[in-house]
């Protein structure tokens, strides 16, 4: 990551709701993130090598895009060790509450695409409990995608619509 990047990170993290396109969204994937590689006390650098290859992919080679989720989840993580205002407990909850507002993102929970994380996982009873943090979040999704059908089609149809209208 280049200079000019760290500083239009900089500038765009404390403006971010109003410079970063869907920064909702990219911040709930960043507290998925965040909440497995916390789980694991003696978690790895190569974590975040992860998480960039993993938003790479998921924002198509937008390396900038890659870059923030990245440095969003850096940053939650920092603030769940320093006890910062987050913990596990939080960052679960805050997923569950933004469940709840934005059903649609459970469709950004990707159970495959987290296990490469737990691959760097030495300890048995770590790995263990990052396997439930994947199950919770399985269900979660799967419980939150059942319920709130109606809810996420309606959405979808209508963020569509604005895009639409929006390209006009």
């Amino acid at each position: 990551m280049g200079l000019g990047f760290r500083l239009k990170y900089y500038f765009f993290n404390a403006f971010r709701e109003f410079f970063v396109h869907h920064h909702g969204s990219l911040e709930f994937r960043a507290k998925i993130f965040a909440l497995i590689i916390t789980a694991d006390e003696k978690a790895k650098v190569e974590n975040f090598t992860i998480i960039k290859d993993l938003g790479l992919h998921i924002y198509d080679g937008d390396e900038d895009r890659a870059n923030l989720l990245l440095l969003t989840t850096k940053e939650l993580v920092q603030k769940v060790r320093e006890n910062n205002g987050h913990n596990i407990d939080s960052l679960v909850s805050s997923i569950q509450q933004e469940l709840k507002i934005i059903p649609r993102y459970a469709k950004k929970i990707d159970v495959k695409a987290l296990r490469p994380l737990l691959a760097l996982t030495e300890d048995e009873d770590t790995l263990i409990y990052q396997e439930n943090i994947l199950e919770f979040l399985d269900k979660l999704k799967d419980e939150t995608l059942h319920t709130k059908r109606a809810e996420i089609d309606e959405s979808e149809k209508l963020a569509k619509q604005s895009k639409e209208k929006n390209q006009i």
